[in-house]
């Protein structure tokens, strides 16, 4: 991704070079990209330089603040290329439509997706949490041997889009997806529990304890600084203790950095 960088050396002055980033997310044929306030006025030539480095995308928007709200959505702005930022983005084999500025979804968290995909035993019963658009509870139901995955997102918006890729991707019966909060869940007894919420993280663990079976599994995603990886962990075990609930840690995966020494980690623990 960085190729753009190329075609922009000598058209920029140093210090403005500079600044460019080296990143940025690709989702189905848009390309999204935060840059810093020193670069304002030259975003006319910054997204000329992206769509001539990469034929497959069609938009670029820039970053107008970060994902907030119950919703997690992300003020956009489109730089260059056609006037939409609806996309259609493809994992792991799944067919995924949304709306980049109005749901929240990750491209980086492809390969963990992947890999919760692959600790999945045969036949276990799955809630995602914070399910979106549905990469979770989708790649998950193609990549293993899960008798059925449930998804729960509150944001209608993403709910909307989570429906049709299930329709999309010949999933019906295997993923059910559920608008609400999960907090109002009252039926269902899970095997497993993903919460894709690292915002909210391990804070949210109480409100869904009631749902896993004993023996059942945990992955939380959270937020953590580099000095401290394990906080959340600790954090998590003492949460569970309060609830009346064993935890075991068994990995604590780093899924990123969104920040300089700040991570996105997934926490996978055993909870009986």
């Amino acid at each position: 991704m960085s190729a753009y960088r190329e075609l922009l050396r000598g058209k920029l002055p140093e210090k403005e070079f500079a600044l460019l980033p080296r990143s940025f997310d690709v989702i189905g044929d848009i390309a999204i990209i935060e840059l810093p306030r020193e670069l304002a006025k030259r975003v006319k030539i910054i997204g000329a330089a992206i769509m001539e480095s990469l034929h497959n995308v069609k938009v670029v928007a820039v970053e107008q603040g970060s994902h907030t709200g119950k919703y997690r959505r992300q003020k956009l702005r489109i730089i260059a290329g056609e006037k939409r930022l609806e996309t259609v983005h493809k994992e792991s084999g799944m067919v995924l439509g949304l709306e980049v500025q109005k749901c929240y979804f990750s491209p980086r968290l492809g390969s963990e997706r992947l890999r919760i995909a692959g600790l999945v035993k045969q036949d276990e019963k799955l809630l995602v949490v914070g399910s979106g658009v549905g990469p979770y509870p989708l790649i998950i139901a193609k990549h293993s041997k899960a008798s059925q995955v449930v998804g729960v997102e509150i944001n209608p918006v993403a709910h909307k889009f989570a429906v049709q890729n299930v329709i999309k991707n010949k999933l019906q019966g295997r993923v059910i997806c559920i608008k609400g909060d999960v907090s109002k869940l009252s039926e269902g007894e899970f095997d497993r529990i993903v919460m894709a919420i690292p915002h909210e993280g391990v804070s949210l663990v109480p409100s869904i304890l009631r749902l896993l079976k004993k023996g059942g599994f945990l992955h939380v995603l959270d937020f953590t600084e580099e000095s401290d990886i394990d906080a959340p962990s600790r954090k998590l075990v003492e949460l569970c203790k309060e609830n009346n609930r064993k935890c075991k840690i068994l990995a604590t995966i780093k899924a990123g950095q969104p920040g300089v020494r700040r991570y996105r980690v997934c926490i996978d623990a055993k909870v009986s």
